[in-house]
């Protein structure tokens, strides 16, 4: 009797977990639907729930629209750049928090964590004098410097530092005549690939996305990342919204692949230090 009940309850818990991502996924999927279907089919009641034959048409209006691979290579450029370099300075400061004692340790990690506190669009005035007198309007290293060691990265490898970095492997390492450097590259760095993993996929959907900064220091339609383009596809005059759709799906497809690709590691960067052994 306990067996079946616990079979049970395991056939509810599953259905349950379907229907969550099979809610999830819907809007994704009505999105690569609608890239394929015309304006008037998009509003159409009930909805077609099922692909049409307006791919071709859309494409063509979408290239006409908008220059859509000048816009993903400006969004690869910055994303790509502002991901490693925020992978690279974030393990630094993470693992220099959780593995060194130097004076004021704990309360410059405490000032660390009260910037996080601070929300983005307060800053936004005074990001914007600093990109200015730094001469980066019309720059990408306005939206790649400035956040390349953010205190949510450092916390986030400090975390994982402390539960998975064993300091017996670090001792190992000066005993052999590793320089601290040598250490961090090529003994520490191997230990955290599921942190960086996870760490990432998060910083570079939020690049990939931003749209706020880029719409402030982005002045030249040669320099637009995909999320200013497609508002560019936006007007008072009437609005194409297979195309958008279209425009809409290339840009989440890299999203989606880097997800697919990096998922194992993702997982485990999630999970890691939640038990102690």
């Amino acid at each position: 009797m306990d067996k079946t009940k616990l079979i049970v309850k395991k056939v509810i818990l599953y259905a349950i977990l379907l229907l969550i991502a099979l809610t999830m996924l819907l809007p994704f999927y009505m999105m690569f639907v609608m890239s394929t279907l015309s304006t008037d089919q998009i509003y159409s009641f009930p909805p077609l729930m099922w692909f049409g034959d307006n791919l071709i048409t859309n494409f063509h209006n979408m290239v006409k629209a908008i220059n859509l691979p000048r816009a993903f290579l400006n969004s690869c450029i910055v994303t790509g750049s502002y991901t490693v370099l925020v992978l690279l300075f974030c393990s630094l400061g993470g693992y220099a928090f959780a593995v060194y004692d130097f004076p004021g340790k704990n309360k410059l990690f405490a000032i660390l964590l009260g910037t996080m506190m601070v929300p983005a669009t307060a800053g936004i005035i005074p990001w914007f004098i600093m990109m200015s007198k730094f001469g980066w309007v019309n720059s990408f290293k306005a939206l790649i410097v400035p956040g390349c060691a953010n205190a949510f990265g450092i916390f986030w490898m400090r975390q994982y530092c402390q539960n998975n970095v064993p300091r017996s492997l670090m001792e190992a390492a000066r005993i052999d005549g590793c320089s601290e450097w040598l250490i961090f590259f090529r003994v520490i760095a191997p230990i955290l690939k599921p942190a960086y993993a996870s760490l990432g996929i998060m910083q570079f959907v939020n690049m990939w996305n931003e749209f706020m900064q880029s719409l402030i220091i982005l002045r030249k339609e040669k320099l637009y990342t995909l999320p200013l383009l497609l508002r560019s596809m936006v007007s008072d005059k009437g609005n194409d919204y297979g195309a958008i759709m279209l425009a809409n799906t290339c840009a989440v497809l890299p999203l989606l692949i880097c997800f697919l690709c990096a998922s194992k590691f993702f997982m485990d960067g999630l999970t890691a230090g939640a038990v102690k052994e």
